[in-house]
C-alpha cells in the first residue's frame, strides 16, 4: 500500500500552499483573493488530468498517432452544505490520422472503471460522472464521431482487493 503525504502552510488570507509527498507545491486560494485556484477546482482539474494520462497511455500502446488531445470536464456543485459535487462531464476531444473510435471507447473504459483512483473516489461518493468522447480522424479515411461510453457512480465502490 502506498502512502501519500502533503503538508499545508498558510500564507495570509485564504491563501494556502501544499507541499505534497513529490515536492512539488501547489497553492490555494479562494474566490475573494483569487490567487490560485480553489481546493474543489483542482478535484475537478485532477480527474481531468488522471483519466487523460491513462488514455494517452493506452492509446499509445494500442498505436493510435494522436495530434491533439483535450478533456473538457464541466462539474455541477450543490450549493448546500457539503458541496459536493453532483454531476461531472468529462469530454474527451482527439484528433489524428489514425485514431479508431472502439479503441477510444475502451482508453476511457478502462480508465473510468480501473485505472484512475480520482474517478473511483468520486463514483464511490455522491457524484455521477458522464465520461464521453469526440474524435476526429483525420487519415486517408476522415470520420468524426461523439458519445458517451459510460457513467460511474453514484454510490458506486471500487474494488478494494
Amino acid at each position: 500500500m502506498a502512502t501519500k503525504t502533503a503538508e499545508l502552510r498558510h500564507d495570509g488570507g485564504m491563501r494556502f500552499v501544499a507541499i505534497p509527498t513529490s515536492g512539488h507545491e501547489v497553492a490555494f486560494d479562494d474566490r475573494d483573493t483569487d490567487t490560485a485556484p480553489g481546493p474543489t477546482e483542482t478535484v475537478v482539474a485532477a480527474l481531468a488530468a488522471c483519466t487523460a494520462m491513462d488514455v494517452i497511455s493506452i492509446l499509445q500502446k494500442k498505436r493510435q498517432s494522436v495530434e491533439r488531445y483535450e478533456v473538457h470536464a464541466r462539474a455541477e456543485q450543490r450549493t448546500e452544505y457539503p458541496q459536493v459535487f453532483t454531476r461531472i462531464d468529462l469530454v474527451h476531444e482527439l484528433a489524428g490520422p489514425t485514431v479508431s473510435e472502439d479503441a477510444l471507447r475502451r482508453c476511457i473504459e478502462l480508465s473510468a472503471a480501473k485505472y484512475c483512483p480520482i474517478s473511483a473516489m468520486l463514483s464511490s461518493g455522491a457524484t455521477e460522472i458522464h465520461h464521453g468522447f469526440r474524435i476526429r480522424n483525420t487519415g486517408p479515411r476522415p470520420f468524426e464521431a461523439e458519445g458517451e461510453v459510460l457513467v460511474t457512480g453514484p454510490w458506486m465502490r471500487p474494488d478494494a482487493t
